[in-house]
């Protein structure tokens, strides 16, 4: 056999060798799912699109399984984040942190048995209890309201803030919003204060609000759910002097008023779709299918909804 023959075969072994290695069935991945249960609209939302992964997903890839848990407060999270781990023995976790601080030592725990853990929105405290982290840009939902406020106010006025609950992506969205105001020193901000991200607190915490205050130019609240609350408490306060109120997220109720131009203190919103949490399970599934890694941060665009194209975000079937 000559030399040249022999090259040709070793060189077809080594391409038949990497194929077969290319061919090779993938590891099953067994992905745990954590998020907060459907407590307002925008977890709703969370919760559709979730179920929509496993669904989709499971259909897709055979050598996949998807376990979702849904959990009422951080504590309950905790402990679901344990048997997941413990009992049904996941190899990879996407969790959306209930919140930031009671959760990170659980995730840790889940990440140090050697799940692959993406965690969605609600960052950690500690990053190194995570693989990859996929979010909305909560530095833009805090800064498209302040800019449009300070603009729509003529850079003097006053404002108050419903924020939601105390997480890493609440900081961000606060101190964004606090970064613009700081250049619009007319622009005082009188309060700032936790609603929960839940309608009936954001309905008792701008009566508060209202009592102490009496002249308010603007409402900011980062979610709908709360910004809706307020709407509430200020039209049965029979309120007049609020100009504007500013809600987040893109909810399908706040999105239809933009259009219909009904009520002149809601003219605009900022997007920030639940749909992330699917992008977020397919995005994990399918690199580990894989044996791939995501990128360590991946950030889904956060712009301003208004009359001009509020008919792109507004989808009348969605839960939110």
């Amino acid at each position: 056999m000559s030399m040249q023959t022999r090259r040709s075969l070793m060189l077809a072994a080594a391409a038949g060798l990497a194929f077969a290695a290319s061919g090779a069935a993938a590891e099953p991945v067994n992905l745990g799912v954590s998020i907060p249960a459907a407590t307002h609209s925008f977890m709703g939302g969370i919760n559709y699109w979730a179920n929509q992964a496993k669904k989709d997903l499971e259909a897709k890839h055979k050598d996949l399984k998807i376990t979702i848990r849904t959990a009422a407060n951080a504590t309950e999270q905790a402990n679901q984040l344990q048997d997941l781990s413990t009992v049904n023995k996941i190899n990879a976790l996407v969790v959306f942190p209930f919140e930031s601080a009671a959760l990170t030592r659980p995730v840790a725990n889940v990440k140090a048995k050697g799940a692959y853990v993406t965690v969605v929105d609600r960052g950690l405290t500690d990053t190194s209890a995570q693989d990859a982290y996929v979010a909305g840009d909560n530095t833009a939902f805090g800064k498209i309201p302040a800019e449009y406020i300070a603009k729509t106010l003529g850079g003097k006025g006053t404002v108050v803030a419903l924020r939601g609950i105390p997480t890493t992506l609440d900081n961000e969205r606060m101190d964004a919003f606090n970064g613009v105001l700081k250049g619009h020193p007319d622009i005082k901000l009188l309060d700032a204060k936790y609603a929960n991200w839940n309608r009936d607190d954001a309905y008792k915490v701008t009566q508060d609000f209202l009592t102490r205050f009496k002249d308010i130019d603007a409402f900011w609240a980062a979610d709908d759910d709360m910004a809706f609350g307020a709407i509430r408490a200020i039209d049965q306060a029979g309120r007049k002097d609020i100009k504007i109120i500013f809600g987040g997220a893109g909810a399908k109720d706040m999105v239809k008023l933009i259009i219909d131009n009904k009520d002149p203190r809601i003219q605009a919103n900022v997007s920030y779709s639940p749909k992330f949490i699917y992008d977020a399970i397919k995005l994990t599934a399918e690199a580990r299918l894989k044996g791939e890694k995501l990128p360590a941060t991946t950030i889904i665009p956060s712009v301003l909804i208004d009359k001009g194209n509020a008919k792109d975000f507004y989808h009348p079937d969605s839960p939110f």
